[in-house]
């Protein structure tokens, strides 16, 4: 269902200044730098060795954003403010390289928003809103698209629903599948986008994808964050943009409901780079997903099951609790953590990615996946995806990476929905 860009590259240049002004007609103008913003261009990327889960967590709380760990040896992404604090509190900050001269080419030119033809295969989101229209009208008894709401510039963020019966609302475990909570995280969309073809265009070759169609509702939200998204391949270079574009910027996961700024998972100050929002549910990208979701309990019964968030990079599967390091907690029994242990490695065990709780890498709160759980009982997995490690240019793999990581992930995504059917 998805041509390679790369054979039809003018045609699509043609094709995207054509559709993009319908698609942004409607959509606010980009707001003005803040001066948190304008800081930005300061950040540097720094590593610093022999971190555990505890040092990791101290580093952000310092402000700093911990970008990957590898064999102990965390890659740091600081501001200079961020960076002195560090030092003051004895860690050891190594190689400093400023982001501007770390981050890739874009566009090339600043004329033209969008991947950089050496990344076209990437979606931006006017492209990805059209390969879901054309998975709808591929397979218009299968897919059925919907929408969670709009986002802080008024973006519709588009929610794809699959299934055999697509139109009924049956008595059928749901899945959940949501990507791109983070701008910077491109190939998440990607996976979305994967999943979507996966369960279409397979339908009618591969028995095992039929049987999961036909026994769940599968729905997929392949850009949370379409603001940021946008944002971070509008310049001449990558931005490294992470959270969305609200005048004040949120980390998108740290703004969720549970436990939201409880343990110093997250920054209340919005220079930050985890800003949690003014309160729970404060940018409007997560009070949409929330929304939807709350809306799949019917009749006192919530119908999703099972639910991964895709991220970027570490090659890491994440359960909950990310707010506390303990393995049990209230509202989460010895037995349900071994369940979400089981499956966490279940799944880690087809894609080659290191299983934990999310508080083994450092803690977080406010995260999508202890509310999913907390709120909802849905057992909620964040995956973060190629590479294993790195600095910021592990958000921008080169496309050429795209089918065999996203495809890398398929046998994951049927162990989940097969586990979304258990009680």
């Amino acid at each position: 269902m998805f041509p390679s860009r790369r054979r039809i590259a003018v045609i699509t240049a043609a094709a995207a200044l054509l559709l993009t002004p319908a698609v942004e007609a409607t959509v606010a103008a980009e707001p003005r730098p803040t001066p948190e913003q304008e800081t930005a261009r300061d950040t540097a990327i720094y590593t610093v060795p022999n971190t555990d889960s505890r040092s990791r967590t101290a580093i952000m709380r310092n402000g700093a954003l911990v970008l990957s760990v590898r064999d102990g040896t965390a890659t740091v992404e600081a501001t200079p403010q961020q960076a002195a604090r560090l030092r003051e509190a004895g860690f050891e900050l190594r190689g400093k390289r400023e982001i501007t001269d770390a981050l890739p080419p874009a566009s090339g030119n600043g004329l033209t928003a969008g991947f950089p033809p050496q990344d076209r295969d990437y979606h931006t989101y006017t492209e990805m809103v059209a390969e879901l229209g054309t998975a709808v009208a591929e397979h218009p008894g299968l897919a059925v698209q919907s929408s969670a709401g709009s986002s802080a510039m008024g973006r519709d963020i588009p929610v794809l629903k699959i299934s055999d019966n697509v139109t009924a609302d049956e008595n059928e475990p749901e899945v959940l599948f949501t990507c791109n909570q983070h701008a910077r995280e491109h190939l998440t969309t990607e996976m979305c986008l994967h999943i979507v073809q996966r369960y279409t265009d397979g339908y009618a070759s591969d028995p095992a994808i039929a049987e999961m169609v036909d026994t769940r509702e599968i729905w997929i939200v392949p850009m949370v964050n379409p603001d940021g998204s946008v944002h971070d391949v509008s310049g001449v270079t990558y931005r490294g943009w992470r959270r969305n574009r609200e005048s004040t910027p949120t980390d998108l996961n740290r703004n969720w409901g549970h436990k939201w700024g409880c343990c110093g998972g997250s920054s209340g100050d919005p220079n930050a780079s985890t800003y949690r929002g003014p309160a729970p549910f404060s940018a409007p990208e997560t009070s949409a997903i929330r929304d939807f979701t709350d809306s799949r309990v019917i009749d006192g019964e919530q119908q999703i099951t099972a639910h991964i968030d895709f991220h970027t990079f570490s090659e890491l599967v994440l359960w909950p609790y990310g707010y506390t390091e303990n393995n049990t907690a209230p509202g989460m029994t010895r037995e349900e953590y071994d369940r979400f242990a089981r499956t966490g490695r279940a799944m880690a065990a087809t894609n080659g990615y290191t299983p934990q709780q999310s508080s083994d890498l450092y803690v977080t709160d406010g995260s999508v996946n202890d509310w999913m759980w907390a709120e909802h009982d849905i057992l909620s997995f964040t995956f973060e995806m190629y590479p294993a490690s790195g600095g910021i240019e592990g958000f921008y793999p080169p496309d050429e990476v795209i089918p065999r990581e996203t495809a890398r992930n398929d046998a994951a995504v049927s162990i989940l929905l097969r586990e979304a059917g258990r009680v």
